[in-house]
């Protein structure tokens, strides 16, 4: 899995956080996404594709790998 956040998108709605806390952050002055791992371990996919769906600007793509 790979993640990609588009910080432009980005809301600060916060909903990745709660969803995938070890994955995504927010920046302290304006809320916007703030990515932690763009390779999460595998134990952690379905926290991110929660967060992925969750998101109310779309600023998540998740890219599965083969």
């Amino acid at each position: 899995m790979k993640v990609i956040v588009d910080e432009d998108k980005c809301v600060g709605a916060g909903q990745c956080v709660l969803a995938a806390a070890e994955v995504f952050d927010q920046r302290e002055d304006d809320g916007v996404v703030v990515l932690l791992d763009a390779a999460p371990p595998d134990a952690l996919h379905s926290s991110v594709e929660d967060a992925a769906a969750r998101c109310p600007a779309l600023a998540i793509e998740v890219l599965q790998r083969p």
